[in-house]
């Protein structure tokens, strides 16, 4: 070949990667609204916080802004206020609709921070809130209505203090062609930053080795961000031990002593923001049994604990998935549900209307629907073992027992 017609396969050839570095870099910037929610068991109310732009561009894909699948408690939707078209919508869950089915919530008011994150528009916007009413239509109604200009004179340009490095654990493309999880760790010091990342990328392979993750593997990326925290570990209220890890996470939420969550909604969405993700997973430096998991808002597990591969694979479903549990004996902060509704998950039924199952075609022919199993053997067994993690727990009992029972219970 020639050394003219060489050099102009080379212009072309750069030319060609240029316009494909510039086709995904067209994304817009990520627009995040906190606001605060807040009520009890019969009454809530929505509060502007703050609009930001956070530091890095929009990591979804532009052409895959609308959401159908008709999942969580509360819905969103950005409209173009001078035309009316709708721009960007999502469903997800929230820590307030859990606590508002605790008893604390039938003589107490609380505040939760929450967060609308949104491909930033080019004009004003207006957002509108809905929660899924569950009575004789299950559906979703408008709750409450705030506009925005990107262009305003309030919206906060400035971003938040780095929190460390961004670790590339899994990367298989684009930000915006592919699924992008963000794992973060609490309660690691500076010197155990090394730890997270080990703990990240065994968290990283313990997902793509169960199904369907591993057969999904190619469309994620994973990234990895610790705040160092200024001692090891998280708060567990229930047995006296209180720390400040940079996200807030802790044991005990709503009274539960398993259920790992924060309510520091800001500290999360500050460090959040330095990397690329739709999805989070925080790994708590912490031993003992826990973890939790909210449809799109971020799921945890205890890390250090013999069972985090089993709860963080379960918690991730509930994130990821928007999966409902599947269990029913453990205790629970929540009360359960007065009425009898087809519930919105899309793994659980109430039967309502056996011809219309939701996985009918998984189903045996000739399976009764409702179908026969030991619930009086499985409700009378996992009674009792329950009455004994309660007595392990109340009295403070090392892990290592925990962990024996949890391992008798399998194997039943």
């Amino acid at each position: 070949m020639p050394l003219r017609t060489l050099k102009v396969y080379f212009l072309i050839a750069v030319s060609v990667l240029v316009l494909a570095a510039a086709a995904y870099a067209v994304n817009p910037p990520t627009m995040r609204l906190d606001y605060y929610h807040t009520g009890n068991a019969t009454q809530e109310m929505f509060s502007f916080d703050r609009v930001v732009y956070e530091p890095l561009p929009w990591p979804g894909d532009m052409s895959k802004t609308i959401d159908d699948t008709n999942l969580g408690n509360y819905f969103f939707e950005v409209h173009d206020q001078a035309s009316g078209k709708l721009l960007y919508s999502r469903g997800f869950g929230t820590l307030f609709s859990e606590w508002s089915e605790t008893d604390e919530a039938k003589t107490l008011n609380r505040t939760f921070s929450e967060s609308l994150r949104f491909p930033a528009p080019s004009a004003p916007v207006k957002i509108v809130l809905k929660e899924r009413r569950e009575g004789k239509d299950v559906d979703f109604h408008e709750v409450w209505t705030t506009t925005i200009d990107p262009k305003g004179e309030f919206v906060d340009r400035t971003n938040p203090p780095s929190p460390g490095p961004v670790l590339t654990i899994q990367k298989m493309g684009a930000p915006e062609t592919k699924v992008d999880l963000l794992i973060l760790g609490d309660g690691y010091t500076e010197q155990e930053l090394s730890k997270f990342e080990t703990d990240a990328k065994r968290a990283t392979e313990i997902l793509f080795s169960r199904s369907p993750f591993k057969e999904h593997r190619k469309d994620f990326n994973v990234w990895g961000l610790c705040p160092p925290a200024h001692e090891p570990g998280i708060s567990r209220p229930s047995t006296g031990t209180y720390r400040h890890p940079p996200l807030g996470t802790s044991y005990d939420t709503f009274g539960s002593e398993r259920y790992i969550m924060t309510t520091d909604n800001r500290a999360l969405r500050d460090v959040a923001s330095y990397a690329p993700y739709e999805f989070i997973e925080i790994l708590t430096n912490s031993q003992t049994y826990g973890g939790g998991g909210i449809f799109n808002l971020y799921a945890t597990v205890a890390i250090n604990s013999e069972w985090a591969p089993y709860v963080f694979v379960h918690e991730f479903g509930h994130h990821f998935a928007g999966l409902a549990d599947e269990y029913y004996t453990s205790d629970v902060a929540i009360e359960a549900a007065t009425q009898r509704i087809e519930p919105w998950e899309p793994n659980a039924t109430a039967l309502l209307d056996p011809a219309i199952l939701k996985w009918k075609d998984l189903v045996v022919a000739g399976t009764p629907v409702p179908t026969p199993w030991r619930k009086a053997e499985f409700e009378a067994y996992e009674k009792d073992i329950q009455a004994e993690r309660r007595q392990i727990r109340k009295e403070n009992r090392s892990e290592a027992e925990m962990n024996a029972l949890f391992e008798k219970e399998k194997k039943h």
